[in-house]
């Protein structure tokens, strides 16, 4: 069987191959077949100038689709990663400072709080915080409960905005 592949084998079933291969990219997310129907493209190109045996087309073949995904996965892939923090709430909002605006007198720690730019598309957020705040004072982001933020003190607590 292998020295009748090896004798029958063209150029274009390598083409043929990678056309099919990369076709099927289509049903999985995930970019390998692309790189293996790339690989077999080249070697058929490369075989319709230079005749070599079949065991060297495949070993060809294998050797070019492990350098395409490894350098897939080493280089182009991490750059089309998103670096937004969309979806991210809560990894977006901690570590922001804002500056106390109104403590509420009855629940002491309770209070309302202002970002300089707008985060998550409100700059006033109510509070709790542990530390004695008082209007004007920073705090820093530490959790989320539900849509009230729980702060502390900020270490370089400062009276301007």
């Amino acid at each position: 069987m292998f020295e009748w592949l090896n004798a029958h084998i063209a150029y274009w079933h390598w083409i043929v191959l990678g056309f099919v291969l990369a076709c099927g990219e289509i049903l999985l997310p995930s970019f390998i077949l692309l790189w293996f129907g790339l690989s077999a493209v080249v070697v058929g190109a490369l075989l319709f100038f230079v005749p070599m045996p079949l065991s060297g087309q495949l070993l060809l073949w294998v050797i070019l689709a492990l350098i395409n995904v490894w350098v897939w996965f080493k280089w182009i892939s991490p750059s089309f990663k998103t670096k937004s923090l969309s979806g991210m709430a809560k990894e977006s909002m901690i570590g922001q400072t804002g500056l106390v605006i109104e403590c509420n007198g009855a629940h002491a720690g309770r209070g309302t709080l202002r970002f300089t730019i707008p985060i998550l598309g409100n700059d006033e957020w109510q509070f709790i915080c542990e530390d004695a705040v008082e209007p004007g004072s920073r705090v820093v982001v530490r959790d989320i409960s539900g849509n009230t933020l729980i702060v502390s003190a900020s270490k370089s607590n400062s009276n301007t905005v």
